[in-house]
C-alpha cells in the first residue's frame, strides 16, 4: 500500500493511505476493503506505542502498515459491531499480540472477545497519548468515538467517530427513534463539548471538522437523517 507522508488532506483513495504528523503523535489513515473503510493507526512519537482503530479489512495490508509505521501496537479498538469494521481484527490481534477493546453492547458479534470493555467516560492511554471514550447510541447500541487532546496534538482535538458522524450528517439508523438518539448524543457529547477546530476522522470517507458541520445540525434534524 502507498502511504503518502506529506501534504495530508484528510482524503485517501481506496487502497491507499496518508500520514499526518502532529507535535507528539502521528496518524496513519488507510482505506481498506470493498466498502472503503478507514483504519487509523495513532502513534505516540516519544514511545512508539500505537493505537489501531478498526482493523476493518485487508489484514495483510494493515499488518504491513503496522510494521512500517508502528511496530508496537498497544491496543486495537473496534468502534462498533458492524462486520466491515472488524473483518481483519482476528488476524491483526494475532499478528501484533495486542489486546482488543470495544463497548460491552457491541462486543458480542466480534470475532475476538475484547480484552477490555469500554464505557463512556473511560480513558485509553497509549504512551503519552490519552483518548477520551465517548459512547454514542443509535447507529449501533455500543458505538464509541475516541477524542485525543492535549499538547501531543497541538491543542487541537482529534476525534475518531466510527460511523456516527461524517461530513454532511450522522450515521445510518434503522429503528424508530434511533436517528433522534444518535443526533442527540452527537450534539450533546461531541458538538457541545469540543471546539470547532476539532478534526473529525470518520469510519468511511474524508475528514471534516466540527466547525464545518455545526451549522447544519438543525438541517439534519429537520430532514430526519
Amino acid at each position: 500500500m502507498t502511504v503518502v507522508d506529506d501534504e495530508y488532506t484528510g482524503h485517501v483513495e481506496p487502497g491507499t493511505g496518508a500520514r499526518r504528523v502532529l507535535p507528539g503523535a502521528s496518524i496513519v489513515k488507510v482505506s481498506v476493503g470493498p466498502m472503503d473503510n478507514n483504519a487509523y493507526l495513532v502513534t505516540c512519537s516519544r514511545t512508539g506505542e500505537s493505537l489501531l482503530i478498526d482493523a476493518a479489512n485487508d489484514a495483510d495490508t494493515l499488518v504491513d502498515v503496522v510494521k512500517r509505521y508502528a511496530p508496537s501496537v498497544s491496543l486495537i479498538v473496534t468502534s462498533h459491531q458492524h462486520q466491515d469494521h472488524w473483518l481483519a481484527l482476528e488476524a491483526l490481534a494475532a499478528a501484533t499480540g495486542a489486546p482488543t477493546a470495544a463497548h460491552e453492547l457491541d462486543a458480542g458479534p466480534l470475532p475476538v472477545t475484547p480484552s477490555r470493555i469500554l464505557a463512556g467516560g473511560d480513558t485509553v492511554t497509549v504512551g503519552d497519548l490519552s483518548f477520551d471514550v465517548i459512547h454514542l447510541r443509535g447507529h449501533t447500541p455500543g458505538s464509541v468515538a475516541l477524542a485525543l487532546s492535549g499538547d501531543a496534538v497541538g491543542g487541537v482535538t482529534q476525534l475518531f467517530t466510527g460511523d456516527c458522524l461524517f461530513p454532511g450528517g450522522v450515521g445510518k439508523t434503522w429503528q424508530p427513534g434511533d436517528f433522534e438518539k444518535l443526533l442527540d448524543d452527537v450534539s450533546t457529547r461531541l458538538f457541545d463539548v469540543y471546539a470547532d477546530s476539532t478534526v473529525v476522522y470518520p469510519g468511511h470517507g474524508d475528514d471534516t471538522t466540527l466547525g464545518a458541520e455545526r451549522p447544519h445540525l438543525a438541517e439534519w434534524r429537520e430532514r430526519g437523517w
